[in-house]
């Protein structure tokens, strides 16, 4: 038997992986919220804190101004639903505390995603 070594694999002390999830999720309403590069780079900032925080490797991020793709990895002791709540969630929830002009005139319902 080989212990050759899978190419672009994760090992860890209990399993191996190489998961790849490509999301993209959209704003409420589809408002185009992320109209300026400071915005943009503000998003790309709170997603990359969150990720750290939770374990998520983002492999690749574009900010649109209504919606946001992203291409994580993480282990599979996280489901992927955790990693979406987590980084969907946690994003809102900051990017609204800071800014409350854009929540009181685009999500007054305080919901930035869909």
């Amino acid at each position: 038997m080989s212990k050759d070594k899978i190419e672009d694999a994760i090992y860890t002390r209990r399993y191996i992986y190489n998961f790849h999830y490509h999301l993209i999720w959209v704003t409420k309403y589809r408002n185009p919220t992320f109209t300026s590069e400071a915005l943009v780079n503000e998003m790309k900032e709170i997603l990359t804190t969150v990720a750290a925080d939770n374990e998520i490797v983002i492999e690749h991020m574009e900010v649109m101004p209504d919606h946001v793709h992203v291409l994580i990895s993480f282990p599979p002791s996280k489901a992927p639903t955790s990693a979406v709540k987590a980084l969907k969630g946690r994003s809102a929830f900051i990017f609204l505390k800071r800014h409350p002009e854009i929540r009181q005139s685009q999500y007054w319902g305080g919901h930035l995603w869909s």
